[in-house]
């Protein structure tokens, strides 16, 4: 029991780093160093508590992650995603398994998507010159809320309505 309290409680300081992640990006269009960091080193204590073995379990986790910076790492070099957001989602790499993490992935397109129509509706109708800023670590922390809250959390029903 012990066990799993430690569990949720690991889920919740991640739901928490998320939602801050989501007010700071949405704030001030930053996402800070220090709580990416502490994401990525709170993913280990996670595979812990969740029983994930060496090999394969926690090595996929890694690939995955690198796979993340590697792409990601190349959109921020041609200016389509920002530091911050490379960094949350690597960081949540660690932390999402791979088929959970593909769903992650295609929600936070979608949200985002929204969020950039959102944004540029809101853009055009103060008719501002500068270049249109998307904070898009809201996207991706409201589909890893939804992930881990349809995936990791035992609900009764919120599957079925939601997952």
């Amino acid at each position: 029991m012990q066990h799993d309290s430690f569990h949720y409680g690991l889920l919740a300081a991640l739901a928490i780093a998320l939602l801050y992640a989501a007010f700071t990006d949405l704030r001030h269009r930053r996402i800070d160093n220090w709580l990416n960091l502490a994401i990525a080193l709170g993913a280990p204590l996670f595979w812990w508590s969740s029983g994930l073995s060496l090999w394969p379990g926690v090595a996929i986790q890694l690939g995955i992650a690198l796979g993340t910076f590697a792409i990601t790492a190349g959109l921020f070099a041609i200016r389509a995603m920002g530091g911050g957001d490379v960094k949350l989602l690597t960081a949540l790499a660690l932390w999402i398994a791979p088929a959970l993490f593909l769903q992650l992935i295609v929600l936070m397109a979608i949200l985002g998507g929204v969020l950039t129509l959102v944004f540029g509706a809101w853009h055009i109708a103060r008719r501002r010159k500068d270049r249109l800023a998307v904070p898009y670590g809201v996207a991706i922390s409201c589909a890893a809320l939804w992930v881990v809250s349809a995936n990791y959390l035992a609900l009764p029903g919120f599957t079925q309505v939601f997952g």
